[in-house]
């Protein structure tokens, strides 16, 4: 990139924005770069992603960027450096590891590569917690990635920039190649975090959620040594003060049923929950934008018309406005916007302990009723399960659901073992006396290709009796697969569509399907099963005796 660039803007651009002298980039090893821009706006990161060829505009005045071959992000390609301080740590079943040896190879290849080019800096912060934040300093290669970054992280105060004292370094060099025989990787592409130097280099990949998902990797590996619970999560506040907590893997309705207009929007993504409540990780949000539109999600479809968003991989027509329907280049599109964006958005990014804890599953099964509630000891089975069904690649005629179980709702960010964070949720479910809901967006009425996709409405008003607590006082049953309770009639809901075998009209498929899903639950917990006690364990699933 440096190597592009002529004098006259290298010039121009050469030590600009605001920088901590005591603390340059300097302090990750980085020597002789070219021109170096800390702490750019918006404005100036518009203007040399632009100039640069990096982006283009949108019609709309949002920057689109496109990442080529990375669309997504490349967890086979991401290391956790083992060392005497991981060793005994990290889940290294989940985490790949590299030697101290091959990270200082590869530290210092980065640094060379680093040499003579144009760099951009954000200080910035993960964690709306003062006492548990963490304070980051990303360098990157690309003007759009420094604007990613600063939308997708909390942005400190402009006049606390000159005494910023970096405690984790992330360099981000698309650019560079690795090489697996001398850095001890697998690829050209590589993730590697070394929790010892806190220092994060991710080469060979434009997808720009590595340095945000790195970060959050980061939180994960500190902050359960402190009692705090680290979560892949959406969290909202209500006009009571009573917040809740949404888990989700992807296409379950996270997002969507987090930005509830008459609620506050704590976050969209990730959140840790300590002594005095829960608080965002983040300071802005990475929506899908697959299939948007105004009228499904009016306010993140607002984001994407907005100067300062961030779209990827979004394609754009001869008019330069984006087709969210056209997903040839990745069905992985995205916006990333700052959280004021969203009018409802909080601005501390913090809330009290939660009165309600949301797991979300998109059951393309049809199996799981559309809600149902969960003892502290079934929150946890399900939250090490981290279950949701996706239907793969329908563009290759492929309509069998697959499975799909991401511990913690979200194992790709874990460094520690699933029952640390388990039990550490657990503990605090028990102590603060929180709900637990198990909600199904995903199909009712039959198996996908059968049945359909459960109603919206019914989904959003469902959760409105569970966070306004009216839902508690509802008569329940017990379902005879899963053992936690469902309700058997909510004001305003079809009471048929709360028993999913009866919306069924081949109820000998519902059993097959049922038999079916509690084999997958019970196979793949079975890993955990020596890390958890006799109650976690009783809440498994059982096979019922088949009804008539």
């Amino acid at each position: 990139m440096g190597d592009a660039t002529s004098q006259e803007p290298r010039k121009r651009m050469k030590e600009t924005g605001i920088r901590n002298p005591a603390c340059g980039i300097d302090t990750a090893g980085l020597t002789e770069p070219g021109a170096v821009a800390y702490n750019l706006e918006a404005a100036q990161l518009y203007e040399e992603a632009l100039r640069r060829g990096e982006a283009k505009l949108t019609a709309d005045g949002a920057l689109v960027a496109y990442t080529g071959q990375h669309t997504g992000r490349s967890p086979k390609d991401k290391f956790v450096v083992r060392d005497s301080g991981t060793e005994g740590e990290v889940w290294w079943d989940n985490n790949k590891a590299m030697s101290p040896a091959h990270f200082e190879a590869l530290r210092e290849d980065f640094l060379a590569h680093a040499r003579g080019r144009d760099l951009f800096v954000q200080d910035l912060v993960g964690g709306a917690d003062a006492a548990n934040s963490l304070p980051v300093r990303v360098v990157t290669e690309f003007a759009w990635h420094s604007l990613f970054i600063r939308n997708l992280l909390i942005r400190p105060a402009r006049e606390t920039l000159e005494t910023f004292l970096p405690k984790m370094t992330i360099i981000d060099l698309p650019s560079f190649k690795a090489d697996p025989g001398r850095h001890g990787c697998r690829t050209e592409t590589v993730i590697a975090i070394d929790f010892s130097r806190m220092l994060v280099l991710i080469g060979g990949s434009a997808y720009a959620g590595e340095m945000k998902k790195s970060v959050f990797t980061a939180l994960n590996y500190l902050l359960p040594a402190r009692g705090v619970m680290p979560m892949h999560c959406s969290a909202n506040v209500g006009p009571d003060g009573a917040s809740a907590i949404f888990f989700g893997l992807s296409g379950t309705g996270k997002t969507t049923l987090s930005a509830d207009p008459s609620r506050t929007l704590i976050g969209d993504d990730e959140h840790g929950w300590g002594g005095d409540g829960i608080f965002n990780f983040e300071g802005g949000c990475y929506a899908k934008t697959i299939k948007l539109s105004a009228q499904a999600e009016p306010e993140i479809y607002a984001t994407t018309r907005r100067f300062g968003t961030v779209l990827e991989n979004v394609v754009l027509d001869e008019r330069r406005r984006p087709d969210f329907d056209d997903g040839s280049l990745t069905e992985n599109t995205r916006a990333a916007y700052p959280l004021d964006f969203i009018s409802n958005a909080s601005a501390t990014g913090r809330a009290g302990h939660p009165k309600n804890v949301i797991m979300l599953t998109a059951d393309a099964f049809g199996v799981l009723p559309p809600i149902a509630r969960l003892t502290p000891a079934q929150a946890m089975y399900h939250f090490l399960s981290g279950y949701t069904a996706k239907v793969a690649g329908t563009e290759r005629g492929v309509t069998e659901p697959e499975a799909t179980f991401s511990t913690c709702f979200g194992a790709p960010f874990m460094p520690r073992h699933p029952s640390e964070y388990g039990n550490l949720l657990r503990e605090l479910i028990a102590r603060h006396g929180v709900a637990c809901w198990l909600v199904n967006t995903g199909w009712t009425g039959g198996a996908y290709g059968t049945g359909h996709r459960m109603p919206i409405k019914a989904t959003r008003a469902l959760l409105s009796a569970a966070l306004d607590g009216s839902l508690s006082q509802a008569s329940f049953r017990t379902d005879a697969n899963f053992g936690f309770e469902v309700p058997v009639a909510v004001p305003g809901v079809d009471a048929a569509i709360l028993d999913p075998r009866s919306t069924w009209s081949d109820k000998a498929g519902y059993d097959a399907q049922a038999r079916r899903l509690v084999g997958m639950f019970v196979d793949n917990f079975s890993k955990y099963e020596a890390h958890v006690d006799a109650a976690v364990k009783g809440a498994a699933p059982r096979v019922a005796v088949a009804a008539e």
